[in-house]
């Protein structure tokens, strides 16, 4: 799976970086169709995560796992053919809602794969992942020296063909053992207990809307920190692109290290605690890069792109180990889907909440960072008594033999 999540970010990587220029300059939409046509499909393919939980829930996780890589891989090929607005918003939806199932049935795997050692193999992964995805980048920047309507195709069919072959290397994998699938060997036979839903359970619902919030250092990397900078006028504009760097460097070199530290449920939940300071850090450095010339424009700058990329890799871990946690044993897929729906929903709200925060100068990077630092409170609060009760009861029986 390992080797899957490199070839599949390969592909993000190429298609990401030049999404909006293909558009732009392949298919010929103004800037206002561009931005609709993102902000659009991204709602619509927000539903891809709690479905791909639900079918991994019923169906072989793998041959789940392939299904949406053929989408996905189907939806990109799609967009090679047309250039009618209402087709490409269709086929980037659907890639959209591909994608996002994607990420949740990945995330089951390692779950059900690595048992115990969950957060260590999710951190190996995104590692790995990261890497991929900077090779797909470096890549299409290359390609996009070229100039041609050519080599944005090309992008695109790239990324199309690293699903096909993602789903080829997924025929490969085991199937993973679940407890969310009852197994029956008779028609007498019924499931003893019925799988509790995510939809109802009011604890995990309010855990994954806290969780939304404290997904958000995403958006300052994809849209803050570019327009921070370029609102401020005194650091170089070429060091967003940098910052970007950083973090992925950051991110493949400290992720795997920095996930011993919440490899238990407890350790997990403690850190909160570091995670809503780093958080208040953050929003201070934004702040204070105002204060001063470009060197220490680019200095708070650089600090704060520092600890939110710290905050970034230890909000991952504790997210892949809470959200697994506080998840029913018999219907981990349709948890982990209803979780997905945190990170996908972050993704509408997280550029109206940066840009906000540019708006409002210094005090709305105060408010945007000491918001979130109190979220990753109430979350460590909020988790204390289900986590409690959880350690205490008995697993309960979801397979039967007659």
């Amino acid at each position: 799976m390992l080797t899957i999540a490199f070839v599949d970010r390969i592909g993000s990587g190429l298609w990401a970086s030049v999404s909006v220029l293909y558009f732009t300059f392949v298919s010929g939409l103004s800037i206002t169709q561009v931005g609709t046509l993102a902000a659009t499909a991204g709602a619509l393919g927000i539903a891809g995560a709690p479905i791909g939980g639900r079918l991994a829930d019923r169906f072989p996780l793998t041959r789940v796992l392939v299904t949406v890589q053929l989408l996905r891989a189907l939806a990109s090929f799609a967009l090679l053919t047309t250039d009618r607005y209402a087709l490409l918003l269709l086929f980037t939806a659907v890639g959209g809602c591909g994608d996002r199932a994607a990420n949740v049935l990945t995330r089951l795997y390692a779950t059900r794969i690595a048992g115990p050692d969950r957060v260590r193999y999710q951190a190996v992964q995104r590692t790995v992942a990261n890497a991929g995805w900077a090779l797909g980048g470096l890549t299409a920047a290359a390609a996009l020296a070229l100039g041609s309507t050519a080599a944005y195709r090309w992008l695109l069919a790239g990324d199309a063909l690293s699903f096909v072959a993602s789903a080829l290397l997924t025929l490969r994998c085991g199937e993973p053992r679940s407890h969310s699938r009852t197994v029956t060997t008779s028609k007498k036979a019924r499931p003893t207990t019925t799988p509790t839903g995510p939809w109802r359970d009011r604890t995990y619902l309010a855990y994954v809307a806290t969780d939304t919030v404290l997904f958000l250092d995403d958006a300052v990397f994809k849209v803050g920190l570019p327009l921070w900078i370029a609102h401020t006028g005194t650091a170089p504009h070429g060091l967003a692109p940098l910052l970007l760097v950083l973090n992925n460097v950051m991110v493949v070199a400290l992720q795997v290290p920095l996930a011993r530290f919440g490899a238990t449920t407890p350790a997990a939940r403690a850190l909160l605690i570091p995670l809503s300071a780093t958080f208040a850090l953050a929003g201070l450095a934004m702040a204070a890069s105002t204060t001063g010339g470009t060197t220490a424009t680019t200095l708070s700058l650089t600090a704060a792109a520092v600890l939110f990329t710290l905050a970034e890799m230890l909000h991952a871990t504790i997210a892949w180990e809470l959200s697994v946690a506080l998840a029913s044993d018999t219907a981990q897929g349709a948890y982990l889907g209803v979780h997905g729906l945190a990170q996908a929903a972050q993704r509408s709200i997280g550029p109206l909440a940066v840009t906000t925060a540019i708006a409002t100068g210094p005090l709305g990077w105060l408010t945007f960072g000491t918001a979130i630092a109190v979220t990753c409170t109430i979350q460590h609060r909020l988790v204390r008594d289900r986590l409690t009760q959880k350690a205490l009861s008995v697993p309960s029986i979801t397979v039967s033999e007659h």
